[in-house]
């Protein structure tokens, strides 16, 4: 299989991102009664954020989305794909944020992940992230750059 490019999100990608946001959340809607409607507003995250997609065969298999401000920022949203799922594309994109990050002086980077996504908080940990504190079903977390 070969490898899926990454690249920055455009407005005609949005049906795309839908789509692999909803099948990579769609595991957790049985087990999370509270979890939102992770892809509302993707339209709007194109225009205001950063939002890098992983496109592989012109799909859409990975995305994650940045919220960028002057000395930290958020990232709000991670999502592969179920078929591309354990094949490192988080990490990567992770690491091209974090890139993204340094070359505009922006030290730290925050999240918020929900506490019935224990794996999340693993693959963070694994990359850096250090925990900083649970509230409701809410686990933030930090990475200094």
């Amino acid at each position: 299989m070969a490898s899926p490019k990454i690249r920055r999100a455009t407005a005609p990608d949005a049906n795309g991102l839908v789509r692999c946001i909803d099948a990579a959340y769609l595991p957790y809607k049985a087990l999370i009664d509270d979890l939102p409607p992770v892809a509302d507003g993707i339209d709007d995250d194109i225009k205001r954020n950063k939002v890098w997609v992983a496109e592989l065969d012109g799909n859409v298999v990975a995305d994650l989305v940045l919220v960028a401000g002057e000395h930290d920022a958020v990232l709000a949203n991670l999502a592969v794909g179920p078929d591309c799922s354990g094949r490192g594309l988080g990490r990567k994109l992770i690491e091209h944020a974090e890139h993204y990050c340094r070359e505009h002086g922006i030290s730290e980077l925050r999240l918020s992940t929900h506490v019935k996504m224990p794996e999340n908080v693993l693959l963070y940990e694994h990359l850096g992230w250090v925990e900083t504190g649970r509230g409701g079903n809410k686990v933030h977390m930090t990475k200094r750059l």
